[in-house]
């Protein structure tokens, strides 16, 4: 049977658009459908508008230590209406180079919400079109519980384009999305509270990373309320929100923010009309080959609830590409020894396993570990700590897991990751030289463990 389209995707997110570009230049007659915005979430409502915010939430600390260094500034003034604005025009940038990339490999791009009507048929605008294959990257969208008076919290997708930076907001979650968040208000001047139902935030990380990173956001005023979880909203007379929470206790202030979880996007997607299947979180059923239980129809990035990293999506997206249309060149996606950063501030990188995990999966294991205060702060009032640990099994001398809290974490374990991917001993971070003077040099001089 001749099909329109030898491969058709639904999403224009980093997953889809990677897939669809690939299978293009591969020789694929390929379709992309998006209803929102050219690049996902990532681009549009997550990683890097969020890195730009860190960026300038950051700022503050550095004119805060420039006096240390000799520097009299005068008082600096920030502007939120600036800042989202710079961010809006970048954004548009990258959604044209998006555009482009798809165009330019010859990729039919549809503009609207596409719905599978059968197992090889989709319909967008009132149009069907026929399809060999039809790849699912319709992404994650944020969750926010349905509490009385929900409708008065935002979420992430809010977030970046509020018109005035609150007064006061109160941050609910305990994942990076978060944490991150919290530390990109608190360090744009809003009095932050961040109100997680655990007893300690990002669950999952390395146990001293969770307690270390605590330890420095508290340093820095922000107010921790953990065990502790929302009620109810009200909206007062003067726009301000009174918050009840299940303790009874209540708080005041101008924003909530809720970071509790994503659900996969599948609305309206016309599922029914296929085989294919859902978990019991609600995510897409796949096998190894990201096939779902309808054999045309495959499925990559947040929506099947793996991974959920952009980088993780491209490399799925890569894979199905090459599996459906350059056989020679599919390999498995490995889900080993991903490195992933969490740009909280002070940033976290991490790379491998926990202690917890080592520990678990039956390692003996040795922890090197140091905590110091970076160089850069030692001609200021900054008391801030840069914490480094490694995970070795004892027996083998493997690095088993790399963990850093301190500036520029997720850039110096990017390179670390390399090493861990590779089978790095801690003898050959020993015998790595450091280059000096920097923090990442800690992590080839480390020689005593702390605990075995």
């Amino acid at each position: 049977m001749a099909y329109d389209f030898d491969l058709y995707v639904i999403g224009a997110g980093s997953g889809g658009v990677r897939a669809a570009r690939f299978a293009a230049g591969f020789g694929a007659k390929v379709g992309v459908a998006e209803s929102r915005y050219l690049g996902g979430t990532c681009v549009n409502v997550g990683c890097v508008p969020k890195k730009l915010l860190v960026y300038g939430a950051h700022f503050a600390e550095d004119f805060e230590q420039a006096a240390g260094f000799g520097w009299s500034l005068d008082q600096a003034q920030f502007d939120w209406a600036t800042l989202i604005a710079n961010k809006d025009r970048e954004i548009n940038r990258l959604n044209g180079i998006y555009r482009n990339l798809l165009v330019n490999s010859g990729v039919t791009l549809h503009e609207g919400h596409a719905r599978i009507v059968a197992p090889h048929t989709v319909e967008i605008n009132g149009e069907r079109f026929s399809a060999k294959h039809i790849l699912i990257a319709t992404g994650g969208w944020p969750q926010i519980p349905q509490i009385p008076g929900a409708e008065h919290a935002i979420s992430s997708n809010e977030a970046f384009f509020l018109k005035t930076l609150p007064k006061r907001v109160l941050v609910v979650g305990g994942g990076y999305i978060a944490v991150e968040f919290a530390g990109i208000f608190h360090g744009l001047g809003a009095s932050t509270s961040l109100l997680y139902r655990g007893d300690l935030f990002l669950r999952g990380f390395d146990g001293a990373v969770r307690k270390h990173l605590q330890e420095e956001l508290t340093k820095r005023g922000m107010d921790l309320q953990f065990n502790a979880d929302i009620e109810r909203i009200d909206r007062q007379a003067d726009g301000s929100l009174s918050v009840t929470l299940k303790d009874g206790r209540k708080l005041e202030t101008d924003c909530v923010f809720y970071a509790t979880g994503r659900r996969p996007m599948l609305d309206n997607l016309g599922l029914e009309n296929t085989a294919v299947k859902l978990d019991q979180k609600g995510f897409v059923e796949v096998d190894e080959l990201y096939q779902t239980a309808e054999p045309s129809i495959l499925a990559i990035g947040d929506v099947i609830g793996r991974v959920q990293l952009t980088p993780v999506a491209l490399a799925e997206g890569m894979a199905v590409a090459r599996r459906l249309f350059k056989t020679e060149q599919y390999r498995l996606v490995d889900y080993q020894m991903i490195p992933t950063a969490v740009f909280s501030l002070p940033n976290i990188g991490t790379v491998g396993l926990t202690e917890e995990q080592a520990r678990e999966a039956g390692h003996e294991v040795q922890i090197f570990e140091s905590r110091f205060r970076p160089m850069k702060l030692t001609l200021t009032e900054c008391q801030e700590r840069t914490l480094m640990k490694l995970v070795v099994d004892a027996k083998t001398d493997k690095v088993l897991g790399c963990h850093m809290v301190g500036p520029e974490a997720g850039e110096i374990v990017q390179g670390l990751a390399i090493a861990l991917k590779a089978g790095a001993t801690k003898r050959d971070f020993d015998e790595t030289i450091g280059v000096h003077p920097t923090a990442a040099e800690e992590f080839v001089t480390m020689r005593t463990p702390v605990a075995g």
